[in-house]
Protein backbone atom coordinates (compact mmCIF):
# COMPACT_ATOMS: atom_id res chain seq x y z
CA UNK A 1 0.00 0.00 0.00
CA UNK A 2 2.42 2.92 1.16
CA UNK A 3 6.36 2.23 1.73
CA UNK A 4 6.99 3.73 5.24
CA UNK A 5 10.36 1.92 5.69
CA UNK A 6 11.84 5.19 4.60
CA UNK A 7 14.43 6.75 6.97
CA UNK A 8 12.12 10.10 7.60
CA UNK A 9 10.57 7.86 9.95
CA UNK A 10 13.62 6.33 11.44
CA UNK A 11 12.73 8.68 14.92
CA UNK A 12 10.65 7.09 17.03
CA UNK A 13 8.21 10.60 17.63
CA UNK A 14 7.51 10.89 14.16
CA UNK A 15 6.53 7.38 14.24
CA UNK A 16 4.30 7.93 17.55
CA UNK A 17 3.24 11.23 16.01
CA UNK A 18 1.92 9.95 12.89
CA UNK A 19 -0.57 7.17 14.25
CA UNK A 20 -1.80 9.16 17.06
CA UNK A 21 -2.63 11.82 14.47
CA UNK A 22 -4.66 9.18 12.24
CA UNK A 23 -6.74 7.71 15.13
CA UNK A 24 -7.19 11.25 16.59
CA UNK A 25 -8.69 12.12 13.67
CA UNK A 26 -10.66 9.30 13.19
CA UNK A 27 -11.87 9.53 16.32
CA UNK A 28 -13.48 13.27 15.45
CA UNK A 29 -14.57 12.07 12.44
CA UNK A 30 -16.88 10.05 14.49
CA UNK A 31 -18.06 12.46 17.00
CA UNK A 32 -19.20 14.04 14.19
CA UNK A 33 -20.86 10.96 12.26
CA UNK A 34 -18.51 10.74 9.49
CA UNK A 35 -18.23 7.19 9.70
CA UNK A 36 -16.90 6.92 6.20
CA UNK A 37 -13.89 9.14 6.83
CA UNK A 38 -13.98 7.50 10.19
CA UNK A 39 -13.40 4.41 9.04
CA UNK A 40 -10.21 5.74 6.08
CA UNK A 41 -8.38 7.18 9.07
CA UNK A 42 -8.74 4.46 11.58
CA UNK A 43 -7.63 2.34 9.29
CA UNK A 44 -4.54 4.08 8.07
CA UNK A 45 -3.72 4.53 11.75
CA UNK A 46 -4.02 1.04 12.44
CA UNK A 47 -2.21 -0.27 9.26
CA UNK A 48 1.12 2.46 10.48
CA UNK A 49 0.75 1.28 13.74
CA UNK A 50 1.25 -2.30 12.39
CA UNK A 51 4.11 -1.25 10.08
CA UNK A 52 6.29 1.08 12.74
CA UNK A 53 5.76 -0.77 15.71
CA UNK A 54 5.56 -4.39 14.77
CA UNK A 55 7.31 -4.46 11.00
CA UNK A 56 9.77 -1.76 10.82
CA UNK A 57 13.09 -2.52 10.44
CA UNK A 58 15.20 0.93 11.04
CA UNK A 59 18.62 -1.01 9.32
CA UNK A 60 16.35 -1.67 5.85
CA UNK A 61 15.54 2.33 6.08
CA UNK A 62 18.86 3.04 6.30
CA UNK A 63 19.73 0.98 3.35
CA UNK A 64 16.73 1.98 1.58
CA UNK A 65 18.62 5.80 2.00
CA UNK A 66 21.72 5.07 0.35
Amino acid sequence: MFDLQIPFFRPLWRRILLVALCLGWGVVELSFAAYFWATIFIGVGLYASYEFFLNFNPDQADSDAD
